[in-house]
C-alpha cells in the first residue's frame, strides 16, 4: 500500500527537478549565447586596437621598433611561462600587410588564420576549432582568433555554478517537504488513530472538531455511513423482535395441538388435533416465507441483476398457481389486459411475489362465491397492475398504517406482512402503490412499475 506522504513528496520533488532541469537548460542556452556575443565583441575590440597601433602615424624606424616591441610582448604568453593567464595561449593575433606578416602572437601560426577579408568565421587549425575575426582595410589585414574550448569551458562553468547549488539543495528541500507534508497530514493521522481505537460496537458519530475542509468531508461521509448502519441495526433488531413475537404464538399453538394429539385416546379427537396442527404448520410456513421475503427486500440488500420480462405472461402464470386456492374458497379469478407491449425490467421473481401477496390477500379476505379482478394497463413510461376484491376493504384513515409490518386488519387476518412486502418491492423498483375502494366495496390496490 503506497503512502500519501511518499507519493506527494515524490510528485513534488519530480516537479521541482523537472522545473530545475528546464531552467538549467534555458540558462545554459542563454549563457552560451551571451558568452558568444561577449567574446565576439572582445575579438572585434582587440582587432581594432591592434589595427590602431599598426596604423599609428610614426616614422618607419619607430614603427618597426613598436611592432618589434608588440611582437616581443605577445610572444611572452608562450606555454611554459608562469605569469599571465592560462587562456592567453588560446588567443592569437596576426597583422598582415599584403603577403607580409607584420606581427603575431606566440600561439598564432605563420600562415593566415583565414582567407576572408572581414567579419567572423570558424576555422580549424591543428585539430582545434577557432573563432576568427578579420578586419581589413586596404592592404592591411588584422586577424584575431580564439580557440573554441575557451568559450565551452566558460559556459560549462556558468552552468555548473548555477545548477550545483540547486542539486545540493534538492535533498534539503526533500527533507523539508517530508516534514511539511507530515505536519499537514497530522490531522488525518489523528483521525485514523481515533477510528482504529474505536469500539466496533460504538456507532456514535465521530467528533466534528475544527478540521481541514477535506477531512471534514470525510468525517461527514463516515458519520453518514455510521448513521445508516445504526438505522440498519435498529431495523434488524426490530425485525427480529417482531418476528420472534409473531412466531411465538403459532409455535405455542402448534405445541398445544401436538400435546392434544398425543394425550387423546379418541381417534376423532386425534385426527382433529393433527388437522389443526397441519393448518398451523401451513400458517407458520407462510409466515416464515413472508419474513424471509421481507428480509430479502430490505433497502440495504442488493438484489439480483434485473431482467426483462413479459408482465402479462408472468401474471397469467402466477394466477394459474393461485387458481386452486381460489377454487377451494369458492372464488373466481379474472384477468383483463389489452393487446399492448408488456415488456418490463424487474428483479427476478418480483412480479410473482406481487401477485401472490396481492391476490393471496384478496382470496383470504373475500367471501366465498366472490370475484377477484386483476387488470393490467400499459402506459407510456409505466405499467399498472390493479387488484380488486370483495372483502371488507381498509378505511381511508388506516391505509397508510396498513403498509406497516405486522399490521392486521382484525381477528382472522394474516400476519400483516403481505402489503408491507408489496410496498417494499414497489419502492425497490421506483414504482408507486395506492390503496382505494373497489366498485364492489372491497379493496382496490394499484401498482405502477416503471418500464426501465
Amino acid at each position: 500500500m503506497s503512502s500519501i506522504r511518499r507519493r506527494t513528496l515524490g510528485i513534488v520533488l519530480l516537479v521541482v527537478a523537472l522545473c530545475m532541469l528546464a531552467i538549467g537548460v534555458t540558462s545554459y542556452r542563454d549563457a552560451a549565447h551571451e558568452v558568444e556575443e561577449l567574446f565576439d565583441a572582445r575579438l572585434a575590440q582587440q582587432a581594432r586596437l591592434l589595427e590602431g597601433l599598426v596604423r599609428a602615424p610614426l616614422p618607419e624606424a619607430r614603427r618597426e621598433a613598436l611592432l618589434a616591441s608588440l611582437d616581443g610582448a605577445l610572444r611572452r604568453d608562450a606555454p611554459g611561462t608562469d605569469d599571465g593567464h592560462r587562456y592567453e595561449g588560446k588567443v592569437a593575433f596576426q597583422a598582415w600587410r599584403g603577403e607580409r606578416l607584420l606581427l603575431r602572437s606566440a600561439g598564432a601560426p605563420t600562415a593566415p588564420f583565414t582567407e576572408r577579408r572581414t567579419g567572423y568565421g570558424d576555422e580549424t587549425l591543428k585539430g582545434h576549432k577557432w573563432r576568427v575575426f578579420a578586419l581589413g582595410d586596404g592592404d592591411l589585414r588584422v586577424l584575431v582568433g580564439e580557440r573554441g574550448d575557451v568559450r565551452g569551458e566558460l559556459v560549462r562553468g556558468i552552468a555548473l555554478r548555477t545548477l550545483v547549488p540547486d542539486l545540493l539543495g534538492l535533498p534539503a528541500l526533500g527533507a523539508l517537504l517530508w516534514w511539511a507534508i507530515g505536519w499537514g497530514l497530522r490531522p488525518l493521522s489523528r483521525l485514523a488513530a481515533q477510528i482504529e481505537a474505536r469500539d466496533p460496537h460504538r456507532l456514535k458519530p465521530l467528533p466534528d472538531d475544527p478540521l481541514p475542509r477535506e477531512l471534514a468531508t470525510i468525517v461527514g461521509a463516515l458519520n453518514g455511513l455510521l448513521a445508516r448502519i445504526r438505522a440498519l441495526r435498529s431495523r434488524e433488531k426490530r425485525f427480529i423482535a417482531d418476528a420472534a413475537h409473531e412466531l411465538r404464538t403459532p409455535l405455542t399453538v402448534l405445541d398445544l395441538h401436538a400435546q392434544n394429539a398425543l394425550a387423546t385416546e379418541d381417534p376423532a379427537d386425534r385426527r382433529e388435533a393433527l388437522t389443526l396442527l397441519r393448518d398451523g404448520l401451513a400458517r407458520a410456513t407462510r409466515l416464515v416465507g413472508q419474513l424471509l421475503t421481507l428480509a430479502r427486500l430490505d433497502p440495504e440488500q442488493e438484489g439480483a441483476p434485473d431482467q426483462r420480462i413479459d408482465l402479462l405472461r408472468e401474471v397469467r402464470e402466477s394466477l394459474a398457481e393461485l387458481m386452486p386456492l381460489a377454487t377451494d374458497h369458492g372464488q373466481s379469478l379474472h384477468l383483463e389486459a389489452d393487446d399492448a407491449d408488456w415488456t418490463l425490467t424487474t428483479e427476478p421473481g418480483a412480479v410473482t411475489t406481487l401477485i401472490k401477496n396481492l391476490v393471496g390477500n384478496a382470496i383470504r379476505h373475500s367471501p366465498a362465491g366472490s370475484r377477484i379482478d386483476v387488470a393490467l394497463t400499459a402506459q407510456a413510461r409505466a405499467l399498472m397492475l390493479q387488484v380488486d376484491d370483495s372483502g371488507p376493504g381498509i378505511p381511508e384513515a388506516s391505509r397508510q398504517q396498513a403498509l406497516a409490518r405486522f399490521h392486521r386488519g382484525g381477528s382472522g387476518a394474516g400476519a400483516g406482512l403481505g402489503l408491507s412486502i408489496v410496498d417494499r418491492l414497489v419502492q425497490r423498483h421506483g414504482g408507486r402503490l395506492t390503496l382505494g375502494d373497489a366498485p364492489g366495496g372491497g379493496l382496490r390496490v394499484r401498482v405502477w412499475l416503471p418500464r426501465a
